[in-house]
């Protein structure tokens, strides 16, 4: 409760909110998320392709493995080699192997590849592999008839 002395004989109370500190404390707030964005995103680029399939929902922490364009695998941001995967994928998980394993791979990657890095993931004892692409509207339908 705030007062103000108007005459000095009496306190009347005053009804006005002080936001300042409100203002602060978003701005603190803003600076935090504005931190935290960036580190929450994986830095490997690749080019995925399109899918006009729905968004299924990703959990918090989701574990990327990603086949780059010079066929590199890499398992969140750190490359690794493809006898050391079934490794640094127990590490990973905590040697969960029910856990989902979203699998990422550059545009360019040839089919065959991309079935060799899940053949590696099948191996190493993780079946739940979820392919990872891009969003896009769907194609209209071939007009026929």
């Amino acid at each position: 409760m705030a007062a103000r002395l108007d005459d000095g004989s009496e306190l009347t109370e005053n009804h006005e909110i002080n936001v300042t500190p409100f203002i602060d404390v978003m701005l603190v707030l803003l600076i935090i998320f504005m931190v935290a964005a960036p580190l929450a995103t994986v830095d490997v680029p690749v080019d995925l392709p399109g899918s006009t399939a729905s968004a299924a929902p990703r959990p918090d922490k989701p574990l990327f493995v990603t086949v780059g364009g010079d066929l590199s695998i890499s398992v969140g941001e750190e490359k690794v080699e493809r006898d050391a995967l079934a490794g640094r994928l127990d590490a990973a998980t905590g040697g969960d192997k029910d856990e989902r394993i979203f699998l990422r791979a550059d545009r360019t990657v040839a089919y065959g590849d991309l079935a060799e890095a899940m053949n590696l993931l099948r191996a190493a004892g993780y079946l739940k592999v979820a392919l990872v692409g891009i969003e896009q509207a769907a194609a209209p339908a071939p007009a026929g008839g």
